[in-house]
């Protein structure tokens, strides 16, 4: 480098992040060889913040590579001897410009500043950091799932999330998964419990389960639970106004907002019901036996059990439909979940009475068939907008 010129072109393409690798040697092994910063990086510091940085566009770029020559050109026009170190003044300034602006400053706003959410559709199933950032999860794909460190915690595999056991985090980091309308979700949790998870469901749960603590996860809508046996740790889960509380067990949780009722029904082992806001006594708490389902009163706080085919409330695990003294109205709103659908009712007596039903994993026409020839009613079908008349 022994023109002014040859200089000025190097530092636009170093500005631009457009220099190659011998290049980028070039610039810095001529600042740091005549100690014109002590704040440059080295030549491996460098190269690793270029590839980290997005290119920059060229009118930022322009503006920074102006301000060098400006202030360059004072400093020449202000020294005693202006011409006896022009190279060095130049670099000089050029380096601490550069090192804060176009790598120090951008590397810094890539770190603290929240990454832009991606644009989301209403069927993408979403996976929601702890600091607010969102991803879209890509079912089919293979993928790594990291956390807003970019530190990888798990790894999806087409419908399924499994979060890592061994990961480092020793405090405690939710994520929030949210599953739309129409679509079912399968997760493993850092302790290896399963949880299936319907249409219309969001769990909040830990990226890693903390010794010492409760296990405990947030459901919104309805989920199955295979909960790994931890006699230290109870697993929680926070329904609402509900709280179900099991060492070990495969159960099913329905807390769907427009139902009166949280439905939590037990296939294996055992588990305890308590409201949100009381603690775990298990003497005077309700504990269900295998085969019985507890039902909360979201109004009166209520619990009430009874016997049941446990069969015909997992059933959504493979596409089934179950409706237990349901008004047509929240029938309604569990085929729009299902089927990912809209349904407008303008038979309003029809809207509150009330059926017993089940379907296998059958069409959505065969189910309001079904309806259709119970009750005579009309419907029509328009962009995933259905009609009962």
């Amino acid at each position: 480098m022994n023109d002014n010129s040859e200089i000025q072109a190097l530092l636009h393409k170093f500005i631009l992040n457009q220099c190659s690798a011998e290049e980028i040697n070039e610039v810095i092994d001529y600042c740091l060889k005549n100690k014109l910063t002590t704040d440059f990086p080295t030549v491996e510091e460098v190269k690793a913040l270029l590839d980290e940085v997005p290119a920059m566009d060229i009118a930022t770029a322009d503006k920074i590579f102006s301000k060098i020559l400006v202030q360059a050109q004072d400093i020449e026009e202000t020294e005693m001897e202006p011409r006896k170190f022009p190279f060095k003044k130049y670099m000089a300034i050029a380096a601490s410009i550069i090192v804060l602006l176009s790598i120090g400053l951008t590397y810094k706003n890539s770190l603290n500043t929240p990454k832009t959410n991606p644009v989301i559709n209403s069927n993408d199933i979403t996976l929601q950091l702890e600091n607010g950032e969102i991803q879209v999860i890509s079912e089919g794909k293979k993928s790594q799932v990291t956390d807003a460190e970019g530190h990888v915690v798990g790894n999806q595999d087409g419908n399924k999330i499994a979060y890592d056991t061994e990961t480092s985090i020793e405090k405690l980091v939710y994520n929030t998964l949210k599953i739309p309308n129409g679509k079912r979700f399968e997760l493993q949790l850092s302790d290896g419990t399963i949880v299936h998870l319907n249409s219309g469901t969001t769990l909040k749960y830990p990226v890693k389960f903390i010794a010492g603590e409760n296990r405990q996860v947030f459901l919104d809508g309805e989920a199955f639970f295979d909960v790994s046996k931890d006699k230290k740790h109870p697993f929680v889960v926070n329904a609402d106004k509900l709280n179900v509380r099991v060492l070990g067990t495969h159960f099913n949780v329905s807390s769907y907002p427009e139902d009166d009722l949280t439905d939590v029904v037990l296939v294996e082992g055992s588990v305890g019901l308590y409201t949100a806001n009381e603690k775990f006594d298990a003497d005077k708490n309700t504990i269900l036996k295998p085969g019985y389902k507890g039902s909360f009163n979201k109004y009166n706080n209520q619990i009430d059990t009874k016997e049941v085919n446990t069969d015909m409330y997992t059933s959504w695990m493979n596409g089934g439909l179950m409706f237990r003294d349901m008004s047509f109205n929240n029938i309604c709103k569990k085929l729009e979940r299902r089927y990912d659908v809209s349904i407008i009712i303008k038979n309003n007596k029809l809207a509150n009475e009330k059926f017993n039903a089940s379907f296998g994993d059958k069409p959505l026409e065969k189910v309001l068939t079904y309806f259709q020839d119970v009750y005579g009613f009309e419907y029509t079908t328009k962009n995933d907008i259905i009609t009962i008349k």
